[in-house]
């Protein structure tokens, strides 16, 4: 067996470990923290974190006071939401709670890096996250933008070099926490002015991109709604309270279920029915739920696809370590394909299930879970209206509801064919989804964009200029 059959190990230098004290347990030095110091240290500038920020925090510890009105609530984010694309289903914390604890608040341009439990997870404030608030396990990057433009200090922290300076910087035995005076002395490389303005450059134009199709989603959800006649739905803490239904025995078939029938979904199910032309999904578009498959990985890349689960898909550039091979993503057809619509098929009712992604540039071939229907269109245009539609309020409840299950809650193939959905002249369905498409070229735009700014600074880097 050589060296290079263990796929995670590394040569240690004999100085790293005198430095480290001589110990000998492998996490101080399998991080890449100190191959990324060693780096930085040959280039001729490098400023401590401290000296180019205005602050670095976290919200602090306290009970949150939860609302369901969005007139006394702001949206709130948690660790694992920093890197969403949709921040349409956030939960709404008590405006006087943020007013009592302004930390909460976020602002633009800010490095958010998750500080606990999975560390080193980084997002940068866009324009529509600002006045947004978000979890103590997250912490606030605040950049001095007189000393250093925010988008390349973003671009460092979340390098190949940044981020592992950031996670050696952990304590705690199970749960791992980071705090700010851990990363404060951190190193940040500068460059020319011309340098770091470019790499700034490309991270706030893919942030303006990410916000802008947050706009025209909501433009096309705007227009799906004004063309089709559809009426809002209403808010779930409008609704009645206890949910109680009656139901024609005629209607009470194949599933016996309160929450199929309670009042959200029968008024969601009215609105669709309300339509003039309705069309059963499986006619309109493919329409499956791939089988469960052994998950057999690719030592090499080249010989699989990168691999992600269902929660994956639903952040702004989703990345893995693990690929799928190619013979099992083929044979189960769970290569995502651009165009696709693709819905999450299992989990808690309330949470990402019944919830849609639009597959694009970024996510093409990618493989991906067997726990998110795959909805494959005719063209472009069916695709941007279909997943206007799906991922309405009505669509996601119509969705949701048709998933069955005491403890994890599935959705079955045929039910998700036999739904009904509003099926406009081609002329509506390209005039609601036009938005939609755009949306889905802006975030792919972006991503290359927040790439290209990290090639930049790690080849700067490398280069030890």
């Amino acid at each position: 067996m050589t060296f290079a059959s263990f796929k995670n190990a590394c040569v240690v230098r004999s100085s790293w470990l005198e430095e480290g004290g001589r110990r000998l347990d492998c996490n101080p030095y399998m991080s890449g923290a100190l191959e990324a110091r060693d780096a930085l240290k040959r280039l001729s500038v490098t400023e401590k974190l401290t000296d180019v920020t205005e602050r670095i925090f976290h919200a602090g510890r306290e009970g949150r006071i939860w609302v369901e009105d969005p007139k006394y609530g702001v949206p709130f984010m948690g660790s694992s939401d920093i890197r969403v694309a949709d921040f349409s289903a956030l939960p709404l914390i008590a405006k006087k709670q943020v007013a009592r604890n302004p930390l909460f608040t976020l602002g633009e341009g800010w490095t958010l890096i998750t500080r606990s439990g999975t560390i080193g997870r980084m997002a940068y404030a866009r324009p529509d996250m600002a006045g947004m608030a978000c979890s103590e396990h997250v912490l606030r990057v605040v950049p001095d933008s007189q000393r250093i433009p925010p988008g390349y200090l973003y671009a460092f922290l979340s390098s190949r070099y940044g981020v592992p300076l950031v996670v050696s910087g952990t304590y705690g035995a199970i749960i791992q926490h980071i705090e700010p005076e851990h990363i404060a002395a951190l190193p940040v490389p500068r460059f020319d002015p011309s340098t770091e303005t470019a790499i700034a450059a490309k991270v706030d134009a893919a942030a303006r991109a990410r916000a802008q199709a947050v706009e025209l989603l909501r433009e096309a959800a705007n227009r799906l709604h004004s063309r089709l006649g559809l009426k809002q739905a209403t808010p779930v803490a409008s609704l009645p309270k206890p949910d109680v239904v009656s139901v024609p025995s005629e209607s009470f078939r194949d599933r016996g279920d309160a929450y199929f029938y309670g009042a959200r979904n029968a008024e969601s199910r009215k609105a669709f029915d309300g339509v003039a032309k309705n069309r059963p999904l499986g006619e309109v578009a493919e329409v499956f739920i791939p089988g469960i498959f052994k998950r057999l990985y690719a030592s090499d890349p080249q010989f699989g696809s990168p691999y992600i689960t269902g929660g994956d898909v639903f952040e702004l550039a989703p990345t893995s370590e693990k690929y799928l091979m190619r013979r099992v993503a083929a044979e189960y057809r769970l290569l995502l394909k651009q165009g696709m619509v693709v819905v999450q098929e299992a989990g808690q009712l309330g949470g990402l299930i019944g919830r849609s992604v639009m597959v694009g540039s970024y996510l093409d071939g990618f493989s991906c879970s067997n726990n998110m229907i795959r909805i494959v269109p005719e063209d472009d245009i069916d695709g941007g209206y279909l997943f206007t539609l799906l991922s309405s309020e009505h669509g996601v409840r119509l969705l949701s509801r048709e998933a069955a299950g005491s403890s994890i809650p599935h959705t079955d193939e045929q039910r998700v064919k036999r739904i009904r959905v509003p099926w406009p002249s081609r002329s509506d369905r390209e005039e609601i989804g036009a938005p939609a498409i755009r949306a889905r070229e802006l975030r792919d735009q972006a991503c290359i964009w927040e790439r290209e700014a990290r090639d930049l600074l790690e080849a700067k880097i490398l280069g030890g200029v």
